[in-house]
């Protein structure tokens, strides 16, 4: 089946949702230092080869847009294969290394059921999970690994973090406000749809190519793309369910070409409601259990490297007073740390500041003298002078654009 007439479409005529430069601004605001976590946030997604071509009804992208919109999918339960490419260095085995470090930082009560310590597996490689949905308070997600699993499950008020490789437990509760939730990733075509589609405005060409068949299931696919030069972002595929609207792949190609960066999707899926049973948990005998408020402990007495933030609020201060430099998928979000002096390096850094140093580009500019460090995706620059650019662009565009914010 021949693909579908290209129609270009913006945000203001086709998102009902209003689109603000704040959420542009989110999906840069990262610490740096954390850079890798930052990108396994990003990059939650799988490859599946699609078979077939079915003959679907011709629609429009504006139509399809609003479909997505309109999907009112709650139950649901399937297997999600994910594949994410951002061009890391190899650290060696450094990941489990920093990461046990930080456990340890926060003190004793440190627990890999923690789901912030499962975050940076997924930053590379290849991954399955099971998930599944009865409405908006049950959830769960379950990594599956050699001979383990790990499995985060959301029910009612309460928040369980199970590690079956160690036996550990974490508990946590969700608020009045829901803000728990945070805590579980993304971890549908879905999750990943929503945000690149709050990225689409008149910088954005939205169309429909033919249609695809994912997991079993037939699909039209849109394709968004940047209409500017000099964004990492070389095109977003989501593949939409026919009958109900729902994303069932999400696929990022960068624009230096190559494989695709994150690809995400179904390799099973229905639509029947997952058995109460599935979001029930208890705590095995014998487990380690570790409640929500004791992890967060340790953070205050960890021992920071010169040239850091003196305390979170230091670099929530710079965060309130962010910037976004340039427009659509261009912009850049330019941010104070409060550190002066740059990235920690040398002695005052130890061997951790020498070692991130290593990974990044030394520049220089109007701005003075900073580091790049870069993924196939998402590159940032941090100043001497503790400034931070952050954006989905190439060197050259973060260097341009601190020099125009300077």
């Amino acid at each position: 089946m021949a693909p579908y007439e290209s129609e270009n479409t913006t945000a203001a005529e086709e998102l009902d949702e209003p689109r603000t430069r704040r959420h542009r601004a989110a999906r840069y605001v990262v610490p740096v230092t954390v850079m890798g976590v930052a990108a396994a946030t990003i990059g939650l997604v799988p490859a599946i080869a699609d078979s077939g071509d079915p003959d679907l009804p011709e629609i429009t992208a504006a139509r399809l847009i609003e479909k997505i919109a309109q999907s009112d999918v709650e139950q649901l339960s399937g297997t999600v294969k994910i594949t994410t490419d951002l061009g890391l260095p190899d650290l060696g085995g450094l990941e489990s290394g920093f990461a046990s470090g930080a456990m340890e930082q926060g003190g004793d009560d440190g627990s890999s059921a923690d789901p912030s310590a499962k975050l940076a597996e997924l930053a590379s490689g290849t991954h399955t999970l099971r998930v599944a949905t009865d409405g908006p308070d049950r959830q769960k997600v379950s990594l599956l690994e050699d001979a383990a699993e790990y499995s985060l499950i959301h029910n009612g008020k309460d928040v369980w973090g199970y590690d079956s490789k160690s036996n550990e437990v974490y508990h946590g509760t969700v608020d009045e406000s829901g803000e728990a939730r945070e805590q579980q990733p993304p971890a549908t075509p879905k999750d990943f749809a929503e945000e690149a589609l709050r990225s689409v405005d008149d910088t954005t060409s939205v169309t429909v190519d033919g249609t695809a068949q994912v997991a079993g299931r037939d699909a039209y696919r849109l394709v968004v793309k940047p209409k500017q030069s000099g964004s990492t972002v070389g095109a977003i595929s989501i593949a939409v369910d026919h009958e109900t609207g729902m994303p069932l792949k999400f696929t990022l190609t960068p624009s230096s070409g190559g494989a695709a960066v994150v690809d995400a999707g179904f390799t099973k899926v229905s639509f029947d409601r997952p058995a109460a049973s599935t979001f029930e948990f208890t705590p095995p005998e014998g487990a380690e259990v570790t409640e929500d408020g004791v992890l967060d402990k340790g953070g205050e007495h960890a021992e920071r490297p010169k040239g850091a933030p003196k305390s979170e609020e230091d670099l929530a201060k710079g965060l309130d007073g962010l910037k976004m430099l340039g427009e659509g998928w261009n912009s850049v979000a330019a941010f104070d740390t409060g550190s002066e002096g740059g990235l920690p390096t040398g002695e005052a850094g130890g061997d951790l500041g020498g070692f991130l140093g290593s990974l990044g580009d030394q520049v220089e500019g109007e701005f003075g003298t900073g580091t790049v460090f870069s993924t196939r995706l998402v590159n940032a620059l941090i100043t001497e002078d503790g400034k931070v650019y952050v954006g989905t662009v190439t060197k050259d565009a973060l260097v341009k654009a601190a020099d125009a914010g300077k």
